[in-house]
């Protein structure tokens, strides 16, 4: 198929990259020149706007943005005189569902269909998707139902995620399912952290501790004497261990280019899905205590939590006398 895609970052070239290996067509865009220029060498039909881009696309056509969600609504409203009935408006970056919801309905009047990706329109899609797809095998009950033709949209469903794509529900649903699992990406990511972390300081048994009355001793220094290789640990766990992932290969891959990590401040942003999470999971009344101490980790790793310590430190030197340690 023929398939438009605005946006040439990072994720949005290789993704014609690969569509390109697939034996698609794509109609690049891009508003830097030298990166459309880069991607028409390799293959891809390169647009210098979004009305060539949507000139060159046959109708009905597919026009797949990628850019931040923070301009995908002035990108559509370009693109929304430019389109025609029966066209397909595909947003692959990370948007807020509800925004995928408004969106759906203001397009659904000039006849267009907007598709946050997997969800409504993905018919016309599959064979893209199908290659964008990170690939994998069908699951034996699934073969069996698609083979005995018993539960067809299921055996479906079965297959498609099987092969790294599914159509999740109607408009807003993709992003939905796509912000839970960022959210959920924020909890694995802190328990690996905390966990090596713990690894790291192993050792605290080997060195003097301050003995003053603001520092809690250390009980028994004898069960704290291990300088443990981080890098090789994390190397084991990814052969055979239960909490192998691949977040896992790619800290492993990190720390044995750096144990120290010297490279890193430790500043850890966060891009919106995990407050989305936490805002559905409060407004529909679901706990998620362990994605909620993550983000506010995230918080507090770029200093939000500076001026409540000091509150806690001068609330201690004003009821117990206590001074507040330089380190």
């Amino acid at each position: 198929m023929r398939i438009g895609m605005i946006g040439l970052g990072r994720m949005g070239a290789n993704m014609v990259r690969r569509l390109l290996k697939g034996g698609h067509e794509c109609v690049a865009y891009d508003r830097k020149p030298a990166t459309v220029a880069a991607l028409a060498a390799e293959g891809a039909h390169g647009a210098n706007s979004l009305a060539e881009l949507v000139r060159v696309l046959p109708p009905p056509r597919a026009v797949w943005i990628m850019v931040p969600a923070a301009i995908v609504d002035p990108v559509i409203g370009e693109l929304r005189p430019l389109l025609t009935k029966g066209d397909v408006l595909i947003d692959g970056g990370n948007s807020n569902y509800r925004d995928d919801i408004r969106r759906a309905d203001e397009l659904k009047a000039a006849g267009i269909r907007y598709l946050d990706v997997g969800t409504s329109g993905g018919a016309l899609l599959e064979p893209a998707l199908a290659t964008l797809a990170p690939g994998g095998r069908m699951p034996a009950a699934a073969r069996g139902e698609a083979a005995s033709g018993a539960a067809p949209g299921r055996a479906a469903s079965a297959a498609a995620a099987a092969l790294g794509y599914l159509h999740c529900g109607p408009p807003g649903a993709g992003h939905f399912v796509k912000m839970i699992h960022n959210g959920i990406e924020y909890g694995l990511m802190a328990a690996y952290a905390e966990g090596l972390n713990v690894l790291a300081h192993a050792d605290a048994g080997l060195s003097a501790a301050a003995a003053d009355a603001e520092t809690a001793p250390l009980a028994n220094p004898r069960f704290f004497q291990y300088r443990l290789d981080l890098a090789a640990i994390t190397e084991v766990w990814r052969h055979g261990s239960i909490i192998s992932s691949r977040l896992l290969d790619l800290t492993a891959e990190a720390l044995a280019r750096d144990e120290k990590l010297t490279a890193f401040g430790g500043r850890v942003s966060d891009s919106g899905e995990g407050r989305w999470t936490l805002e559905a999971a409060i407004e529909t009344g679901v706990p998620a205590p362990v994605l909620s101490a993550a983000l506010y980790s995230r918080f507090e790793s770029r200093g939000q939590a500076e001026f409540a310590n000091k509150v806690l430190s001068a609330m201690r030197l004003a009821f117990g006398g206590h001074a507040e340690k330089s380190a």
